[in-house]
């Protein structure tokens, strides 16, 4: 396949490696030095790059748009994105060995890459009909359990603004009974990584019988997405039943903030003088600057 006509792959370390003998020399010498030290290659600048392959610049930045990369950038963080192995219960490309610069490089760029990845995945649609359901609300409530309760907690913090009755609860036997209270006018947001908690699903379930919005912050097509009003999908970013959650809470975090940012613009700017008497208000709590 002409390496300018490749289609993105979802592991690009082994699109590289499958296409290796049919690149030109300078383009080969470019993909063997990553294959050399991929997770080296993830922290080098386009001049590192360069001098570890021994090509110019231009050889690399034409390399990394022979596959599907729009730059060296959008390359790299599609890397960090395809190294998916490492230590159980720590991180996915963590390794035992790895010194602190190391691993910190690593999660930081991950990171990057798996919000960049639900950055392209989320659907303006979704996140409109959930932003005017919840400026039509009477009351909101945020439901998070475990990794996902801080979450919840953030999101109590960002809307408890806007004027609304707002409340977060970590506790399932707590969201069961607001679930069941719950009646029309009334918007419960549920976050999880996964979408497989059996507690959240009933208390979706439960909560949709009482007549409640129901907006999940979750995997799309998992078995909570299919019992929630809107579901705001956020691909899952790494295995949970095996490793620490890291960048799913970073994810679900933004999101938040996408959403109460929809909320503050379709206020209206005369809604902005509520949120700068709120912001005042901090000011004789703080020492000059």
């Amino acid at each position: 396949m002409p390496a300018n006509t490749a289609q993105r792959d979802d592991n690009l370390l082994e699109d590289i490696q499958n296409r290796l003998e049919n690149l030109n020399k300078s383009e080969r010498k470019v993909a063997e030095a990553i294959l050399r030290d991929p997770s080296a290659a993830t922290r080098y600048s386009i001049a590192a790059l360069a001098r570890a392959a021994d090509v110019s610049e231009p050889t690399v930045n034409r390399f990394c748009r022979g596959f599907s990369a729009t730059g060296f950038p959008d390359f790299k963080i599609r890397l960090a994105q395809s190294i998916a192995t490492g230590t159980p219960y720590v991180g996915q490309n963590i390794e035992p060995d790895d010194t602190v610069g190391e691993f910190t490089d690593k999660i930081m760029l991950s990171t990057i890459a798996n919000l960049e990845k639900a950055r392209q995945s989320l659907e303006p649609a979704a996140l409109s009909l959930a932003i005017d359901h919840l400026i039509q609300a009477r009351q909101i409530h945020f439901f998070g359990m475990g990794g996902s309760a801080p979450v919840a907690m953030d999101a109590q913090h960002k809307f408890f603004r806007f004027n609304i009755p707002v409340m977060f609860y970590d506790d399932p036997l707590m969201q069961r009974m607001v679930a069941a209270g719950a009646s029309t006018g009334d918007v419960i947001v549920l976050i999880s990584n996964t979408g497989r908690t059996v507690e959240s699903i009933e208390i979706a379930q439960n909560a949709r019988a009482s007549g409640a919005t129901v907006i999940g912050i979750t995997t799309p097509d998992s078995p909570l997405a299919e019992a929630c009003t809107v579901v705001v999908g956020v691909p899952e970013p790494e295995d949970t039943e095996i490793y620490m959650p890291m960048s799913s809470r970073i994810i679900h975090l933004t999101v938040v903030d996408v959403l109460a940012t929809g909320v503050t613009l379709k206020r209206g700017i005369d809604f902005q003088g509520h949120l700068k008497k709120i912001k005042e208000s901090l000011k004789a709590t703080r020492l000059p600057r």
